[in-house]
């Protein structure tokens, strides 16, 4: 026998009218909760959420325990749910209200200088970035195991307050996929998590647009150039159409202003004049 008595089980509409009791109760408080609220019973709908669910998934030790979360996240169970550098902590309401937190560990510095490296120049706009608008060798090295960005297992440290002996619980389970559906409405959250600066990318597309051979940087340092302006004024910078040159007329051709000035600069002395023919007198005609 276990060292702890079960809980009575509770029903998807008592806990989730337990969950709506208690974020009330909390909001009352002063606390501002940020809960999981899906749209439907799709976990995560963009690539960040779908790639952070698939990640987990991937791994054999997460991969038994992780669908005991998923009806809770679905059911609305996370009243809350905050993410900053290295953390999350949730509330997550069982046959009680249990506390939540894991701990990630920051992404490798080596990790993180290597994936800035191999994506410098691929792309421009931290958007594109954001809405996984990227192409596949980018995408492909954002969730390799070895070189990616989404964490490991061993970089996990699971935690809850509920008397399940198990390290991933399904309160666990469900925050964790809980990240995933966050992710979805803010990707942004997901450098943050993992403790990196995205807009280093940035930093570092623009110097490979500086070091790159001429005649291939116009088009991403004008790229990188009109992103910034959009930032800072709030407007969508239009790009001109190419100028194209004038037709030159024919049948008139111009003196070259060399050669008028060159002309002009000659002394009068030096100019030759040309001699005057004098007109020969004519010979009368003999008259027969």
């Amino acid at each position: 026998m276990a060292w702890y008595s079960y809980r009575p089980y509770v029903t998807v509409a008592d806990r989730r009218r337990k969950a709506q009791a208690t974020a009330r109760k909390l909001a009352k408080q002063g606390r501002v909760l940020a809960p999981v609220e899906l749209a439907s019973s799709r976990i995560a709908t963009t690539f960040w959420g779908k790639a952070w669910c698939k990640n987990l998934e991937d791994y054999s030790d997460f991969a038994n325990r992780l669908p005991r979360g998923r009806t809770y996240v679905r059911n609305g169970a996370i009243i809350d749910l905050q993410i900053t550098t290295g953390q999350v902590e949730a509330l997550v309401q069982g046959s009680e209200l249990y506390r939540v937190v894991i701990t990630f560990k920051r992404l490798a510095a080596k990790r993180w200088q290597g994936f800035k490296k191999h994506s410098a120049g691929k792309f421009v706009n931290l958007l594109d970035l954001l809405q996984g608008r990227l192409s596949q060798d980018i995408l492909a090295t954002i969730t390799s195991r070895d070189n990616g960005l989404f964490p490991a297992p061993l970089e996990i440290k699971l935690g809850c307050s509920c008397p399940d002996w198990a390290s991933m619980c399904k309160h666990v389970a469900a925050v964790l996929y809980g990240v995933g559906a966050r992710l979805d409405q803010d990707p942004e959250l997901f450098f943050i998590l993992r403790g990196v600066d995205m807009q280093e990318l940035m930093k570092a597309a623009t110097a490979s647009a500086v070091r790159a051979p001429k005649g291939r940087t116009s088009a991403t340092a004008k790229a990188i150039a009109d992103q910034d302006l959009s930032e800072i004024f709030g407007v969508e910078i239009e790009t001109a159409p190419p100028a194209t040159a004038r037709p030159r007329k024919r049948g008139v051709k111009k003196k070259s202003t060399a050669k008028r000035g060159q002309a002009a600069a000659q002394p009068e002395s030096a100019k030759k004049t040309k001699p005057v023919a004098k007109a020969k007198p004519r010979k009368p005609h003999a008259h027969h």
